[in-house]
């Protein structure tokens, strides 16, 4: 049992044997397709085109790379959760109140910079489609609230089923465009070679590529809809590795068939995207010049999905994630009381009966996320919550992958489930990759302007 003043108990002492496993199967897929859909965003989908008009198919071996870095990350998430019964929160209020004081912080920043950029990334396709009814903005506006109300009153069983319809759109749109292009499979297996291009700061847009790609706050909040699917203990185990494993082969192919557009239809052309949702809004012109109208209106319904995924995915997982900190900030304050009472079985049943969806801190932390970023759809983000919100957002990863080698380590995991050389292996590369990542955005602000 877990001391909520930080200290978990010895989780390596001889237990009971374990529940039986269950049989992988794909009909309890359902986390992995909701983490899937929220990490890869309209941002994602335009650096691999651009990173596919720049150097064509070279780095493709990078964005699988990317992909099974975050296999990596997603799955000791999941294991941490199923292994001791425990929330990520849990685990890294157990190695200091820093962490306690990181999270905080982040999360609080991170939402209010986030809301904003999410609701103008699904207001662009709706703009694109339907120009002349109102403007970005508004279209901003109707799309934050439309999420906010999906999320308040449903749970997360209809949240994964609509969830899964529009990763269905996003998979069949990305990979109809894939074919259309035409892409040249010759070029394509060369370019899953390790080779880094030649050039200014490629050594940094490679690595940027392979971290960048569905690579966000969403992978901690894995564990939370583990939980929320019911998947309570080790006999899930296998059934959560499949479910991971069929996450990033679905990232996979979302992240190949838009590097494959990039190099077919913008590098041969030397064609430049800006950066951001307003790549895809370009693309769907470039597409419409090509190959009709009825492409480019397919393409702009496959970027609402991606991009609407990602908000409702990210209004659902992190207001888990912030009621958690919540409920375990007041236990503690309370003495530990509330949890020794719960027992594990009762905080997972929390998640799983949608206790947690229903409770003040989710639901203060949705209404986080929608109202207060309007003020920046509408005036722009200030110049210092820029600079704080891109330290903090590139901070995280690092943060996530050196506490999950920590923990995934130490008695605090039964010793059947703690990590073995690959697992330590692939944490430590995204640690160091997403390390260097940090550094880089940190040195890249203009510190002397924000002063």
């Amino acid at each position: 049992m877990a001391d909520t003043t930080g200290n978990l108990s010895d989780a390596g002492a001889p237990r009971d044997p374990g529940p039986a496993p269950r049989r992988s199967s794909w009909r309890h897929i359902g986390p992995g397709i909701v983490v899937a859909a929220t990490g890869v965003g309209a941002g994602d989908l335009v650096a691999t085109l651009i990173a596919g008009s720049n150097f064509g198919y070279t780095l493709l071996w990078a964005a699988v790379l990317g992909c099974l870095v975050k296999i990596s990350l997603a799955e000791a998430a999941g294991r941490w959760h199923l292994s001791t019964g425990r929330t990520l929160f849990d685990g890294w209020a157990s190695l200091g109140r820093w962490t306690t004081w990181f999270f905080g912080v982040y999360v609080v920043v991170w939402g209010f910079a986030y809301g904003a950029a999410a609701m103008s990334s699904s207001a662009l396709p709706l703009q694109a489609l339907f120009p002349g009814v109102m403007d970005l903005a508004w279209w901003g506006v109707a799309c934050g609230l439309a999420g906010l109300a999906f999320v308040w009153f449903n749970q997360y069983a209809v949240f994964e089923k609509v969830m899964t319809v529009l990763v269905g759109v996003m998979f069949v749109v990305t990979v109809y465009l894939a074919v259309r292009v035409a892409p040249n499979l010759g070029d394509a297996f060369a370019g899953l070679l390790p080779v880094v291009p030649d050039g200014e700061d490629s050594v940094l847009n490679t690595l940027g590529l392979i971290g960048g790609v569905g690579g966000t706050i969403t992978l901690a909040a894995y564990g939370y809809w583990v939980n929320a699917k019911g998947w309570a203990d080790t006999g899930w185990m296998k059934v959560m590795r499949l479910d991971n494993r069929v996450a990033y082969i679905t990232t996979g192919v979302f992240v190949v068939a838009m590097l494959f557009v990039g190099a077919e239809l913008l590098h041969a052309a030397d064609i430049a995207l800006s950066g951001g949702g307003k790549g895809l809004v370009q693309l769907g012109d470039i597409l419409e010049d090509k190959y009709g109208t009825a492409t480019a209106t397919f393409f702009l319904i496959g970027f609402f999905a991606t991009s609407f995924t990602s908000l409702i995915g990210v209004w659902h997982g992190v207001s888990l994630m912030f009621a958690d900190f919540v409920t375990r900030l007041r236990e503690r304050r309370a003495g530990g009381a509330a949890g020794e009472a719960g027992g594990v079985a009762g905080e997972v049943e929390e998640f799983a009966s949608g206790e947690h969806e229903r409770s003040w801190p989710f639901r203060a932390y949705l209404l986080w996320l929608t109202f207060p970023p309007l003020v920046l759809l509408f005036q722009g983000e200030p110049f210092r919550l820029v600079i704080i919100y891109g330290v903090l957002g590139a901070a995280f990863m690092p943060f996530l992958a050196l506490t999950l080698i920590w923990l995934l380590n130490s008695s605090r995991t039964p010793a059947e489930w703690r990590n073995g050389r690959l697992s330590n292996g692939m944490l430590a590369v995204a640690g160091l990759l997403f390390l260097v990542l940090c550094l880089k955005e940190i040195w890249d602000q203009p510190w002397a302007d924000f002063f």
